[in-house]
């Protein structure tokens, strides 16, 4: 059964726990508390000076717990955990500080993840079909480093910097455990039977099409139409991963790429599987930080010319003097921004794709790209910038909250699927990556 290695922490310290028996180059390790911590370079452990550390299993049983580990890395929801974790646990040294990796089973990483992005008494075909997206997408990551590394990318020229993300930085393992790869947050609600089945009843499926693995991308809400890939990444696009209304009839959307239109629709709250206020059904579907945000589908941020001011400069690392106007360049499918005027006294830029258009404008991220502006004045004369946006994230491929509203409503995993992703056809992973 294949391996993943998951990047979880990196930190000059790290603090952890055993259980159930672990060894170190077979010499059994103690149940207890355990630090890691950088000296001179290398790796220190209980006295002793590695490059690498890794820690064996010996049981079933065995398990360790990392403390102080962050989740959602620079978005609103930052904060951290303590989370145990079964498999392998390495450390190495990265750019100066200890990582901390963990290597196990496909299968049993999937256990985790499906039941860290989304709780997991949300609706079983719900489950089933985020655990062949989240196994297809892991495998086309595994498929496309195998290839070549990837990192942040894009150009940047006189007055214009465009840039996106793939898998920065890492270089030393598969995936992150965070929201830029897929949630990976341990063991406390693995052993949800729900979970369990839709990974059992779903074993090895992924998504293909015409005789590759899917990159079977996600978003939490995609505002009510999803997005091409290349609104967010490089620029090529796949069939698979189309613009369409989240609704009954995919073609029912006007042309979001036309200013007027992407104004009339962002300002507005069509009716999509995604409009949703059923609290009842948000908390089953959404873990508990998540729940916090309420405004997913419609929102509204306002800031002052000197919020706004201090905010871009701090993220951009530019001086642009006093922000006096954002201005619209280029808006993809869905109605999201793709490049943006940043518009200063002092320099004008115009920066995208759609994530870093969303960390500029926000001392976290946006929650999407897919908003209009309007100004307002102050009482002393200053300019309000107030931002209407739509969605959650980038809006390619499913849409999470979407997909728990058609489980809901009774439509099976297939048929969610094929709603997402058109054209896209379920096989088994090895017969696929032995043909």
């Amino acid at each position: 059964m294949r391996r993943v290695n998951i990047g979880i922490l990196r930190a000059p310290k790290i603090r952890f726990s055993l259980a159930g028996g672990y060894s170190l180059d077979e010499t059994p390790l103690a149940d207890g508390d355990y630090t890691v911590a950088m000296l001179d370079g290398a790796i220190l452990f209980e006295g002793m000076r590695r490059d690498t550390l890794t820690l064996v299993p010996q049981s079933e049983s065995a398990l360790f717990t990392l403390h102080d580990v962050i989740i959602g890395v620079d978005f609103h929801w930052q904060r951290t955990q303590s989370q145990t974790f079964e498999g392998e646990l390495r450390f190495i040294v990265e750019e100066g500080e200890a990582r901390a990796i963990n290597t196990l089973q496909v299968e049993k990483y999937l256990h985790s993840v499906i039941s860290s992005e989304m709780s997991p008494t949300a609706s079983i075909e719900f489950l089933k079909a985020h655990t062949v997206i989240s196994r297809s997408w892991l495998y086309a990551q595994l498929v496309r480093r195998e290839a070549s590394a990837q990192t942040t990318l894009g150009c940047e020229a006189e007055g214009q910097i465009i840039r996106w993300y793939t898998r920065e930085n890492h270089t030393h393992f598969d995936l992150c455990a965070d929201d830029h790869c897929q949630r990976y947050q341990g063991l406390p609600s693995c052993c949800n039977e729900k979970v369990r089945e839709a990974v059992e009843a779903t074993s090895n499926l992924v998504l293909a099409y015409e005789g590759s693995v899917c990159d079977a991308r996600f978003s939490k809400c995609c505002g009510g139409v999803t997005e091409r890939f290349s609104a967010c990444w490089e620029g090529v696009d796949y069939d698979y991963l189309r613009a369409f209304r989240d609704g009954e009839d995919r073609d029912d959307f006007c042309d979001l790429t036309r200013e007027d239109n992407a104004r009339q629709w962002i300002l507005h709250s069509p009716a999509a599987y995604c409009n949703t206020d059923d609290k009842a059904v948000l908390a089953q579907v959404l873990k508990g930080y998540d729940c916090e945000t309420n405004d997913f589908y419609r929102w509204s941020v306002r800031y002052t010319q000197s919020e706004l001011t201090q905010i871009i400069e701090r993220r951009s690392g530019l001086t642009f003097g006093q922000i006096i106007d954002l201005q619209p360049v280029e808006r993809a499918a869905s109605g999201r921004l793709v490049r943006l005027r940043i518009v200063g006294t002092e320099r004008t830029i115009i920066v995208g794709k759609e994530l870093e258009i969303r960390r500029w404008l926000s001392p976290s991220h946006l929650y999407s790209s897919a908003f209009v502006v309007d100004k307002e004045t102050a009482p002393d004369g200053s300019l309000i910038f107030v931002l209407n946006g739509a969605g959650w994230g980038h809006g390619v491929g499913l849409c999470q909250i979407g997909a728990s509203m058609m489980g809901e409503r009774g439509y099976n995993f297939t048929e969610i699927l094929e709603h997402y992703y058109p054209g896209a056809v379920l096989q088994n992973i090895d017969e696929l990556l032995n043909d």
